[in-house]
């Protein structure tokens, strides 16, 4: 999720004091100044409220932590939705048109069901997108995806997106309605390709 250069790196004092804060993560994941890297960037859709990501070798390879800090106050998204809700509303969240996709992503990554993330799959490039699949099941996925589209808005006034997601080991056409709260709701779902012999493999906790 957000493997691109965005990223600031924490160092020094700060690195240090955010460590104290949240040695060991949820009472397992221990982090040291010596070997955690520690990283934070901007998100479109809030003003004073930025994404933290922590890492450590000696945690399983694939996994990340990621926290929201919103007025010195830290948010582990630990795969269920309030700690989101909870940001959103004090925040307080701004969607509009140009932020929509990339917030329907962001909450899709980080609000997990019992297979994992909802990717929202957009290219065979994304990081998070399964790696070693055979010629067969990437022609299946190659022709699958496609970016997501914004729709417009409804009477209500929430934001409609249709996007491919990416959950478990299949591959679904879902239409969502985003509301101004950054609630989302998946109207409709329709598997275009299951069974396939590979998932997502990025967890948060």
């Amino acid at each position: 999720m957000y493997n691109d250069n965005n990223w600031n790196a924490v160092t020094g004092a700060e690195l240090e004091g955010f460590l104290e804060q949240v040695n060991p993560i949820a009472g397992k994941y221990r982090t040291a100044a010596t070997s955690t890297q520690v990283a934070w960037r901007a998100l479109p859709f809030y003003d004073n409220v930025v994404l933290i990501r922590v890492k450590d070798p000696s945690w399983p390879p694939s996994l990340f932590i990621y926290y929201l800090t919103e007025q010195g106050n830290l948010y582990w998204l630990n795969g269920t939705s309030p700690p989101i809700h909870e940001v959103n509303a004090k925040a307080p969240i701004k969607l509009n048109e140009e932020n929509i996709l990339e917030y329907l992503r962001f909450f899709c990554f980080f609000v997990r069901g019992e297979e994992g993330p909802f990717l929202i799959a957009e290219s065979m490039d994304d990081p998070d997108m399964p790696r070693n699949m055979d010629a067969q099941t990437r022609s299946v996925i190659e022709g699958s995806i496609r970016p997501a589209t914004y729709e417009g808005r409804n009477e209500q006034g929430f934001y409609l997106c249709d996007a491919v997601v990416f959950y478990s080991n299949a591959l679904f056409i879902a239409n969502f309605a985003v509301q101004p709260t950054g609630m989302i709701e998946m109207l409709d779902d329709e598997p275009i390709a299951g069974d396939l012999p590979i998932r997502v493999d990025a967890p948060v906790a």
